[in-house]
């Protein structure tokens, strides 16, 4: 299973961090976790996407981001710091994994907990980005296109939008 832990959330960054929980659930994980400031209307909003659009992913907010680190999945933290993506992606596909993704500023301890501090480019970037790449790259470049308990579903077209809904 993989999960994401999103660093030091500001309520001025709500869209970032709100495409963080869209990203995640949209490429296979199963939950995100958010620290720093809490925000209801972030997990209100990720949860009416859910609604709608299927799916068992679940977001919450967690006041200390330590607490939520102590579990056994192998954790994967993204920074343009780290170890390239391409030279270690084999060792991590098929483990359960928690991928850490920063805030505002991420904590030294970070680094040093992670067990891989992997690199998406080594350029500053965004989070969401890296998270989609990097999710992308972990599932064998394949999204996820079923969702369970949809009500509101895209068929893919050339162009035009076919919506498929149902109750």
């Amino acid at each position: 299973m993989i999960s994401v832990l999103r660093l030091n959330h500001r309520k001025r960054d709500k869209r970032i961090t709100t495409h963080c929980a869209l990203t995640a659930r949209a490429f296979g994980a199963k939950e995100m976790t958010f620290t720093g400031e809490n925000d209801p209307n972030i997990i209100e909003s990720v949860e009416r996407v859910v609604e709608k659009w299927g799916g068992n992913f679940k977001i919450k907010h967690a006041e200390n981001w330590k607490k939520e680190i102590k579990n056994k999945k192998t954790k994967v933290h993204l920074t343009f710091y780290g170890e390239r993506l391409k030279d270690k992606i084999k060792e991590l596909k098929g483990k359960d994994i928690q991928v850490i993704i920063g805030g505002e500023k991420v904590p030294r301890e970070i680094y040093d907990k992670a067990d891989y501090n992997i690199s998406i480019g080594s350029q500053p970037h965004s989070e969401v980005a890296a998270l989609a790449i990097f999710l992308y790259e972990y599932s064998n470049y394949k999204i996820p296109e079923k969702f369970k308990n949809w009500k509101i579903k895209i068929t893919p077209s050339e162009k035009s939008k076919k919506i498929k809904t149902r109750q």
